[in-house]
């Protein structure tokens, strides 16, 4: 392990945990790298001008229908506005079947303090319900006022109540193509009349978090934690960085905590042998990713540097970019069988966080086409890998759509009756892990 910091930034390492044995001719390689981002807070807290936030909110016709869902999106934007450091540049946009800007209403970007944040919620109290929803409108209006900015953590906040029904699911992802990279998102569904893969797939797209918020109630809540939460981004646009030699190339690259995202596909050209893959902003934090690297065979008694990831920041073209911080994954084979087929603890339990995800997520849509075998048996082994983990916050949710038999077995049976809130926030927080037990 390695490490590498200017001062007064944050300073990160990366940790490795894998069985780096093969059997003769064995390829692929696989290893939980763990990133942990410490201290920067501290040394920046008081920079809120190297941030800037817009928030969207949703103010399509439904959010009249009941009242509260209106009533609650006005006082969550009210304290996520009280949450904002000083200095930080922000907007809020009304999104409908366009997007208008409520404030500060000029086409820019307002800088945080007494006056602004009154001023803010002032006008929110102009905020009324009515046309349909295009999300893609709000999210464009959001990344042309971001660019104003040149503040190195940009950041969105998305509230919606319905379906992206006023623009084709083209739109919407060409959209999202074209602000991956360039601002993060948190998005957020209220109520229960809204769909699960299109709000997930918005954050997944722009690196933020995904969640529902059932009771417009608790908006503010959430609202607050999630500026509290970006508040507490210090460094932006990091890479994970993998090189690998001639011979070897990387299979996949999978974020498995604190939730699974796949990366693989948004792999870029770093130079010879080497891809970033992005990883959006930090605080004080640790993440954790699983990487498959595939490897020429070879025979007993050899060993090769299968990869080398690394943290790294944007630099200029060309130019050089010391990493923040860097670990090795190796390969060496061995014809010691026990040593071959060793499983590494780290890999295994996020193989299993992985596997838990997958078999929610196709439960769930096997019981919505009526398939009761199939989805019992999808979420019965759910509530299994729930069990062996220590997931106790998937199992708590799962135990709301199947009545469980026998956990450790994965012996249930399909609820006759589920509500929907209790059926949503199982798909949306099917892809939430819990970290490795530590023995």
């Amino acid at each position: 392990m390695a490490n590498f910091a200017k001062p007064s930034a944050p300073r990160f390492s990366v940790e490795v945990y894998q069985n780096e044995f093969l059997p003769a001719g064995g390829r692929d390689v696989h290893a939980i790298v763990t990133v942990t981002s410490t201290g920067g807070a501290t040394a920046t807290r008081a920079l809120g001008r190297d941030a800037a936030v817009v928030i969207m909110v949703d103010c399509s016709g439904s959010m009249e229908y009941p009242p509260d869902k209106m009533r609650g999106a006005r006082e969550a934007t009210a304290a996520a506005i009280d949450t904002l450091r000083d200095g930080t540049a922000f907007a809020v946009v009304a999104g409908t079947h366009v997007a208008k800007e409520v404030y500060p209403g000029r086409g820019g970007l307002a800088t945080a303090g007494p006056d602004t944040r009154a001023q803010a919620k002032e006008a929110l109290r102009g905020l009324g319900a009515g046309g349909g929803t295009a999300i893609g409108t709000w999210l464009r209006l959001a990344d042309g006022l971001l660019r104003q900015s040149t503040a190195t953590i940009r950041h969105g906040v998305l509230l919606t109540d319905g379906r992206n029904e006023h623009e084709e699911p083209a739109v919407l992802r060409a959209t999202l193509d074209s602000c991956a990279g360039r601002f993060t998102c948190d998005a957020r569904g209220v109520g229960t009349d809204w769909e699960v893969k299109e709000v997930t797939g918005i954050a997944s797209a722009l690196l933020g978090s995904a969640d529902i918020v059932a009771d417009p109630a608790h908006l503010a809540e959430d609202f607050t934690r999630m500026m509290e939460n970006a508040m507490g981004k210090e460094v932006a646009d990091v890479a994970l960085r993998l090189w690998t030699p001639v011979g070897a190339e990387v299979r996949y690259v999978k974020q498995v905590s604190p939730s699974v995202q796949d990366l693989t596909d948004r792999r870029t050209a770093a130079g010879p042998r080497a891809g970033d893959y992005p990883t959006g902003s930090w605080g004080d934090e640790s993440r954790e990713y699983h990487v498959c690297v595939r490897v020429p065979g070879a025979s007993v008694g050899q060993e090769m540097l299968a990869a080398r990831a690394s943290l790294v920041l944007p630099g200029p073209p060309g130019g050089p970019q010391p990493p923040l911080a860097q670990g090795l994954v190796r390969a060496v084979w061995t014809d010691d069988l026990a040593a071959s087929t060793a499983i590494s603890p780290q890999v295994a339990h996020y193989t299993g966080q992985a596997e838990l995800a997958q078999a929610i997520q196709q439960g769930l849509e096997a019981r919505k086409m009526g398939d009761v075998d199939g989805a019992t048996a999808k979420l019965g082994r759910a509530v299994q890998l729930a069990s062996v983990s220590g997931n106790a916050d998937t199992a708590r949710l799962l135990a709301k759509v199947v009545d469980v038999v026998d956990a450790v077995a994965g012996t249930v049976r399909l609820k006759a009756k589920v509500a929907d809130a209790d059926e949503m926030t199982l798909e949306t927080r099917s892809t939430q892990t819990v970290r490795v037990k530590k023995t």
